[in-house]
């Protein structure tokens, strides 16, 4: 495991004195790993949506109606889930 050195400012490091203490992580390498996990997910998220979108404008704009497209997206979820 890479080893590293970070600064934190004071409100910082109190916030997770008190996240160690409360036992919901059990080092401050720990807690900082737990943020890098959920940023990457959240940038993992962000770019999925955006390719989602990209997705979407390309394809056009639709005749269905409203009711019909969400009907279309529970059904393909449903399928989705079943796998």
């Amino acid at each position: 495991m890479a080893r590293q050195t970070i600064t934190v400012n004071e409100p910082n490091d109190r916030w997770m004195k008190e996240k160690i203490q409360s036992d919901e992580y059990s080092s401050k390498s720990e807690l900082i790993n737990e943020l890098i996990r959920r940023q990457r997910e959240q940038e993992e998220n962000r770019f999925w949506l955006r390719m989602e979108l990209i997705k979407g404008e390309a394809s056009g704009v639709s005749d269905k109606s409203m009711s019909e497209i969400l009907e279309e997206a529970k059904n393909r979820v449903r399928r989705e889930n079943e796998l």
